[in-house]
């Protein structure tokens, strides 16, 4: 059996454009594509941290620097907001416990930071 478990993530990327004439998808700097072991043409989910909007899209090769929302999808976003950009894949689930997701992070420019563990903050357990 398998389980649909976060595969990649860029995290907190700068929006950088909104181009509605576009025939869609998510324009990604080709640096940012690599670290973050992304795919032309995969699926990705986008999380707009700014207006609370989720919606799915594909990755195209961007310039450097670029996060740029194309087609319905540029209706989502504003020049500036902030987004989450989440791709995913199916696990085993026997393999689901110890599955490590690659996790970039950048700065406000959408320079590649560090690519890190995400932090898992769980519900705490009480003791009975």
């Amino acid at each position: 059996m398998k389980i649909n478990m976060m595969y990649s993530k860029i995290h907190r990327a700068t929006v950088t454009n909104a181009d509605l004439n576009y025939e869609g998808s998510v324009s990604i700097d080709k640096t940012l594509i690599k670290r973050a072991k992304l795919y032309l043409n995969q699926k990705v989910d986008i999380l707009n941290c700014n207006n609370g909007a989720r919606f799915s899209t594909y990755v195209i090769e961007g310039k450097k620097g670029e996060v740029c929302l194309n087609g319905a999808a540029a209706r989502h976003v504003q020049k500036g907001d902030i987004v989450i950009i989440v791709a995913y894949a199916s696990v085993d689930i026997a393999d689901a416990s110890s599955h490590k997701p690659t996790v970039v992070f950048v700065n406000e420019k959408n320079e590649y930071k560090e690519t890190r563990a995400e932090i898992q903050k769980g519900p705490k357990m009480r003791k009975r």
